[in-house]
């Protein structure tokens, strides 16, 4: 597989699903998330063709557990608002063949084994719940994979974990219903050298030398995407100058800061993901920068990035495999968002969640209704459901590898995706070019709203 094949993207045709006119009046009333989203369309559909009126039968319990308190805590609580809102409007719109949803959450704190697991049991045990949608807990790996296992139900989450691949590839008849409806983060490290490598492309940057600085903390997580981007770069035509990991948190860059000076790489490349020690570098580097594009992994889609980091994280580059587009349905629900939840939340990370519900939401419609735990009969035919679908969300397209029941990313994976964006969820680059104002995307084609701008403290 070539990442670095430069076709050109095909246009994307959208058909137009005649909707009655009771149909078009409840998503309209959804405030024009409804009208946009092909979700919210799906849903109401299914239930007006079932005779259904009224979300008024029995609620149907779903679940989350992720960590509303802790170092997560900002990533947690927007993925509670984006289930809430999810619920909210499906429920507006009948529910689930007639039944409505309702939420129980747990918290994760620090988001171990010895947390998540209880928490997950309970929501099961004591809950009943037919489903778990969750955004990420970073510090579990696979261990709650068994406790979903033994219940049957279905479990949709954003771990961002090669894991899933092994886990599921494994054992597929006992994982049959955990989903992961992302991308795993090993495409983060060649997207990265891509993406780079396509701005010289198009003529927006010109690299002053090969060399590329990467900065990763002790995490399975980030070393991955760092092997992954260090492995990728002689495919462009770089160099690996300096290979540096850090414990985290951090606040003192400067030892850091001095080995990059003295490298003077054309890319850093930090796949530390926390927001407040990503500004803490910003603060740190732009008193006496070396001509280097910035690239971050994902914490610097929190509003506490800007927050932090002020005037010097204007220029930064981050990138997330899961996150709302800016296109006519993203911007549609990102303004719905901030209005329900406020200007300082985050509905690139509220929007997982959001997507995850209607996905389980929708496979659970076209099976005939969701399971309850242990109900293996019916939640098999609810994941057959899902790992079929091709759902075109706030995020993009969700479409699951069958044999992983991960997101297939676009455009990173060439061979599965064919350069068609309608088959792969979006790895998106966004750009900072005012910390007082959200990010722009900038890649990839055809999501992109302006180019890459050369960053303020290039010389």
């Amino acid at each position: 597989m070539n990442i670095f094949s430069k076709k050109s993207v095909s246009d994307v045709q959208v058909e137009k699903v005649n909707q009655t006119r009771r149909d078009i009046l409840k998503t309209a009333a959804l405030g024009g998330v409804g009208t946009a989203a092909v979700g919210a369309g799906m849903i109401a559909n299914l239930n007006f063709s079932k005779g259904v009126k009224a979300a008024d039968g029995d609620p149907i319990p779903v679940g989350q557990g992720a960590g509303y308190t802790g170092w997560g805590a900002a990533d947690g609580n927007e993925f509670r608002n984006g289930l809430n809102m999810a619920i909210e409007e499906i429920n507006a719109m009948g529910g689930i063949l007639g039944r409505p949803l309702e939420p129980y959450f747990e918290d994760t704190t620090d988001q171990g084994p010895d947390q998540v697991i209880p928490a997950f049991q309970r929501l099961i045990d004591s809950k009943g719940v037919h489903a778990i949608i969750n955004g990420y807990n970073a510090s579990v790996a696979t261990a709650e994979y068994d406790v979903i296992a033994d219940s049957g139900i279905l479990y949709l989450h954003n771990n961002t974990d090669q894991s899933q691949h092994d886990v599921i590839s494994s054992d597929p008849e006992k994982y049959f219903s955990v989903f992961q409806n992302d991308p795993v983060e090993t495409w983060y490290g060649p997207g990265v050298v891509r993406f780079v490598n396509g701005l010289e492309g198009e003529n927006l940057w010109t690299r002053p030398n090969n060399r590329v600085a990467i900065i990763t903390i002790a995490q399975r997580y980030s070393v991955r995407i760092a092997e992954g981007a260090r492995d990728t770069l002689p495919e462009a035509g770089f160099e690996n100058a300096l290979f540096e990991t850090v414990s985290f948190p951090v606040t003192d860059w400067g030892p850091v800061m001095a080995k990059v000076r003295d490298v003077d790489p054309a890319v850093i490349i930090c796949t530390h993901w926390l927001p407040q020690d990503q500004a803490q570098f910003m603060l740190q580097f732009t008193p006496n920068p070396t001509n280097s594009i910035v690239y971050f992994q994902y914490g610097a889609s929190l509003a506490a990035f800007r927050d932090i980091g002020g005037p010097a994280v204007n220029g930064t580059i981050y990138a997330t495999v899961i996150g709302a587009l800016q296109d006519k349905m993203g911007m549609a629900f990102q303004n719905k968002y901030r209005a329900k939840f406020g200007e300082k939340s985050t509905p690139m990370v509220g929007s997982q969640t959001y997507d995850g519900c209607y996905l389980w939401a929708i496979a659970a419609s076209l099976a005939g209704g969701s399971g309850e735990p242990h109900d293996f009969d019916q939640n098999v035919k609810v994941a057959d459901r899902l790992r079929s679908l091709i759902y075109r969300g706030v995020n993009g397209t969700c479409r699951f590898y069958p044999e992983y029941q991960a997101a297939v990313p676009y455009p990173t994976d060439q061979e599965n995706c064919e350069n068609d964006p309608s088959l792969g969820m979006p790895h998106l680059f966004l750009q900072i070019p005012d910390h007082k104002k959200p990010p722009v995307l900038i890649s990839p084609d055809p999501y992109t709203i302006q180019k890459f701008q050369t960053p303020p403290w290039f010389t």
